[in-house]
């Protein structure tokens, strides 16, 4: 009996114990920090040996394969000791498809992901597919596998879940955009990231599908100097293309094969140019699904986006208040603040993982009229705005930092909170950072 030890009891780690268990594993869970009640009631009732508050080395090191959670790093010294013993060290996303016969589309990138997943999931469901939706979003994959009979799953796969992969193969995966991120966990180099993002198709071939943005430089230029065996599918704002999805007079153009289909872009459920980028990359799986016409137009214009992303909130006074806290990253910000039409007051900050802000200057020059630093250090965000807006303060709660802005914004203004960081200093994660936001505004 092959032993599998999982690091790590979250939705991810239960969903692959009770894979593993399934398929005749011997399963051992291990936490450094506590279990989730949840997930301890699941992993009791189906008598799973697990541990929490430390890793027992002695009934780690002897596993055959290890599924450790993607938020550990692999220098820590558990991990270092397990590569040591030549133990296959695997993500739950390699562990979960051995087990599956289902079509996987595979979705990464630096932002964009979670609304691409979102909406190609949507798509396909309302064109009557047997589709489910996991990776970093959603339902563990791994228990998804085990329970229900899917024809085809929508992953959403972030650079630490493509690092734990040997065999995984997506029929079609997606490049939303690489930008400058987690650089922490890359030694500081951008390339050990883009590279890291391009392992979704380090197993593909000929007869499948790589979609990619033919405007970002990082994915262009790695394109051109590596051998990638995928047929490519690229989508552009700016080029006309002979093969994959382009914009012409306001309507999308999608080319597979001398088939071609064209929309309208005007009644998009999402609004700015990067979702026109993820209806591209979504209608473009739809187009290689067969998906009606009919019905592609209609789940482009019925979906809801995702939440905490330029999420509207409320309006308030004619002040509108988006929600935008997904946003970890200066590049998701920049999405963020170049779809303002209108004077901004913009709350950021929190975990700088290494921002460089310089991308913003031009947004925040035009359109917004006030910050509001919301982190425990703001030092390198007043030495980098404060000579380009009127009011700069900064606070250590959200409930302080929407009264400010409502006291700032004036009729016709827009009050944003899009982080460009981590939220750890202040949050619990992204999630109570947007949440909290939205019960401060519905309080003003």
């Amino acid at each position: 009996m092959k032993r599998l030890v999982i690091l790590g009891a979250g939705e991810s780690g239960v969903g692959t114990a009770l894979l593993g268990k399934e398929k005749g594993f011997k399963v051992f869970v291990s936490d450094k920090g506590s279990i989730k009640e949840k997930y301890k009631e699941v992993l009791i009732h189906n008598e799973i040996e697990w541990e929490e508050g430390r890793h027992t080395e002695s009934k780690i090191l002897n596993a055959d394969v290890v599924m450790k959670s993607p938020g550990i790093p692999d220098k820590v010294t558990l991990v270092q000791k397990l590569i040591a013993n030549n133990v296959s060290i695997i993500s739950e996303i390699e562990f979960a498809s051995q087990f599956t016969k289902a079509n996987i589309i595979g979705i990464t990138g630096s932002n964009g992901k979670t609304t691409t997943s979102m909406w190609t999931h949507h798509i396909l469901k309302q064109g009557g597919l047997k589709v489910a939706m996991g990776g970093n979003i959603g339902d563990s994959f791994a228990k998804q596998v085990l329970d229900s009979n899917y024809e085809h799953f929508v992953l959403e796969l972030s650079s630490f879940q493509l690092d734990g992969i040997k065999t995984f193969k997506p029929h079609i995966a997606i490049i939303t955009n690489i930008s400058p991120d987690h650089l922490d966990r890359y030694d500081y180099k951008f390339e050990n990231y883009i590279a890291s993002k391009f392992r979704i198709v380090m197993n593909q071939t000929k007869d499948d599908y790589l979609i990619y943005d033919a405007d970002d430089d990082a994915i262009t230029s790695y394109l051109k100097s590596h051998s990638v065996q995928s047929t490519l599918l690229p989508f552009s704002l700016t080029k006309k293309l002979e093969q994959g999805a382009y914009l012409e007079n306001n309507n999308i153009k999608i080319t597979i094969d001398n088939s071609q289909i064209i929309m309208s872009t005007a009644n998009l459920a999402l609004e700015g140019k990067h979702n026109i980028k993820n209806a591209m990359a979504a209608s473009t799986v739809a187009h290689l699904l067969k998906i009606r016409n009919h019905t592609l137009r209609e789940s482009l214009e019925n979906f809801q986006g995702a939440e905490h992303r330029l999420e509207n909130v409320l309006r308030i006074n004619k002040v509108q208040y988006i929600n935008d806290s997904k946003a970890t990253n200066v590049n998701a910000t920049y999405f963020a603040l170049e779809s303002m039409e209108a004077p901004t007051v913009w709350i950021v900050g929190g975990v700088d993982k290494g921002n460089d802000y310089k991308q913003l200057f031009p947004f925040v020059n035009e359109n917004v009229k006030a910050i509001i630093c919301l982190g425990v250090d703001n030092k390198k965000l007043f030495e980098t705005f404060e000579n380009m807006v009127d009011i700069i303060v900064e606070t250590q709660f959200m409930s302080e930092a929407v009264k400010i802005a409502y006291k700032i914004a004036e009729a016709g203004d827009n009050v944003l909170l899009s982080p460009a960081c981590a939220s750890f200093d202040l949050f619990e994660s992204y999630e109570d950072r947007g949440r909290q936001f939205k019960d401060s505004v519905r309080k003003l």
